[in-house]
């Protein structure tokens, strides 16, 4: 499907590697079940089977919007889209999101799920790190951003990113889209994020804009 509409091929991982790295990971776990601390589009499409979801935060990392996509996804080569990723940030005050329990006895299958969802291709490093919730810290896998990846891209100006978002479209829809679910998944949570508020007021400023320039 991605040839015929003239996208790239041959960028995501084989079989063989996706298994290596949850196998890897997984055998670093701290407890038997599995947190998953969600912080873009796993808050309101997980995909895996879980038996609890609570708010969670975690310290020391921030929801950034460096993950670029050209391949097909929310943007192209022509009109790259953009997304979220976790990055570690010391100093910031931290990311709010989801953090999801798969019980130790169905974490074998359900986590084959997330690696098929979450680990297509280079992008991100598979890592558990502390999280809170209302229970306590708890350490969650998640998965952060690779700077060593040419899809993440933390240099992108302000600028850069309201065009990449408002212009982005691909298969699964267009960027815009992908930060208006992150605004209303944070409304109906009763999540504060100025960040996202913020750049989602420019983005549709930036669409409402184009659509009232004369062609």
């Amino acid at each position: 499907m991605l040839q015929s509409r003239g996208l790239p091929t041959g960028w995501w991982y084989s079989d063989a590697e996706r298994e290596a790295d949850r196998a890897a990971t997984l055998a670093r776990r701290p407890t038997q079940d599995l947190w998953v601390f969600a912080y873009g589009s796993l808050m309101w499409d997980p995909a895996f089977h879980f038996s609890e979801v609570r708010r969670a935060h975690a310290p020391g990392h921030a929801r950034r919007f460096i993950l670029l996509d050209t391949r097909g996804g929310r943007g192209t080569a022509e009109t790259p889209g953009l997304m979220a990723a976790l990055d570690t940030c010391p100093e910031g005050p931290g990311c709010d999101g989801l953090a999801f329990r798969i019980p130790a006895a169905q974490v074998e299958a359900e986590s084959a799920i997330l690696w098929q969802r979450e680990r297509v291709a280079d992008g991100y490093l598979s890592r558990f790190i502390d999280t809170t919730h209302a229970g306590g810290t708890v350490p969650a896998l998640t998965f952060l951003a690779d700077h060593s990846s040419a899809t993440m891209v933390p240099t992108l100006s302000r600028e850069t990113q309201i065009e990449y978002i408002a212009t982005g479209t691909g298969i699964l829809g267009t960027s815009a889209d992908y930060l208006r679910t992150i605004a209303r998944q944070f409304a109906e949570l009763r999540i504060a994020d100025p960040d996202i508020t913020a750049l989602l007021a420019r983005v549709e400023a930036r669409i409402a804009a184009a659509s009232a320039t004369p062609t």
